[in-house]
């Protein structure tokens, strides 16, 4: 709905839009996502990461019949070691947000999830918002 989205950018300042970084084309909810999509990108030109994949894969908590049923994280990330994870950006913690993060402890523990916080994201953009092409202020 256009009200919403001029709320989001104006109030929030969430602008979330199309945007293409990394020869590729998403839809990014929040200025936050693409800001770190650009960090991601910076991180795999110099080497220090293998690869990036926003929203990549839905995780399924198979057996719940209520409330949330799965899991879509904001980023997977593959180091050069082979090793996987994933980044979920979060301005604020709601319910929902913590029933998925827990449920997804309990029925893939084996997945590592990080999570950027509002307060990690805006420590990461004070180091990298300069040296980090495109970075949305």
């Amino acid at each position: 709905m256009e009200i919403l989205n001029i709320w989001d950018a104006k109030m929030h300042g969430w602008k979330k839009g199309w945007r293409e970084i990394g020869n590729t084309r998403h839809f990014y909810r929040s200025r936050s996502e693409a800001n770190y999509a650009r960090f991601l990108e910076w991180q795999k030109s110099r080497g220090i990461i293998k690869d990036w994949a926003y929203e990549p894969e839905t995780f399924w908590f198979n057996g719940v019949k209520r409330g949330v049923v799965s899991y879509l994280p904001d980023f997977k990330v593959t180091f050069q070691d082979g090793k996987q994870e994933y980044h979920e950006i979060k301005g604020w913690m709601d319910l929902k947000s913590k029933t998925k993060l827990k449920r997804m402890a309990k029925f893939y523990p084996s997945v590592v999830v990080k999570l950027i916080s509002h307060k990690a994201y805006k420590d990461l953009e004070q180091m990298v918002f300069r040296m980090v092409s495109g970075w949305e202020e």
